[in-house]
């Protein structure tokens, strides 16, 4: 099932990103300022995951600027320490 889609587009890819890379959005429910959080794939699984740091992100509906929302979200994926080791493995 789709994750429910962001207005603002740079912040819709960088989501779409994180789920391509296995990342859960899960909804916020009916809060005013979260469209939900992303969660790491390893976050509970692995000890080596840094828990509570990169593991959780939260996406924000209305970010003072949206691409810079959009440049963290795709940063905190893409230093996962788990997703990093797989990329020097290949």
């Amino acid at each position: 099932m789709a994750s429910k889609k962001h207005p603002v587009k740079e912040i819709d890819a960088a989501v779409r990103f994180a789920e391509r890379c296995g990342w859960r959005l899960i909804s916020a429910g009916h809060s005013a300022h979260c469209l939900g959080r992303l969660l790491c794939p390893y976050g509970s699984v692995n000890a080596l995951c840094r828990c509570g740091d990169f593991c959780m992100i939260s996406v924000w509906s209305t970010p003072r600027n949206g691409q810079n929302h959009a440049n963290s979200l795709r940063r905190a994926v893409e230093k996962c320490i788990l997703m990093e080791s797989q990329n020097e493995d290949v």
